[in-house]
């Protein structure tokens, strides 16, 4: 529960700052947090009751479903204030590599610390 949490907690920060507010180079900072955050709460939450391999496995499948649902976050609200480009192209026109930078950012931290 605790790394569902950690989640939606870093889905909804990367909708908000890069949308509402308009950063984009501390996207990474959150993406990286966002899978550590995943990790401890896997850790802390599952214990011993899982093995390292099925723990690591989960905290990465979580962490790149935080990015994506915060990616989705960034483009419905570029919608909602008359964005026209579909998810892809927006995210591409407007923050380019580091969309799949951020993938990359969670992806480490969480795989580095659920271990």
């Amino acid at each position: 529960m605790l790394a569902v949490v950690a989640a939606l907690a870093g889905a909804a920060a990367i909708t908000t700052l890069g949308g509402i507010l308009a950063v984009s180079a501390g996207l990474l900072v959150v993406a990286a947090a966002t899978g550590w955050g995943v990790s401890l709460g896997l850790r802390h939450g599952a214990g011993e009751t899982i093995t390292t391999g099925r723990r690591v496995r989960l905290a990465l499948v979580l962490a790149m479903l935080a990015v994506v649902l915060g990616q989705l976050g960034l483009w419905l609200y570029a919608r909602s204030v008359g964005g026209v480009l579909g998810p892809l192209d927006y995210l591409g026109e407007t923050f380019g590599p580091l969309v799949p930078l951020e993938f990359a950012a969670a992806a480490l931290t969480s795989w580095l610390t659920a271990r």
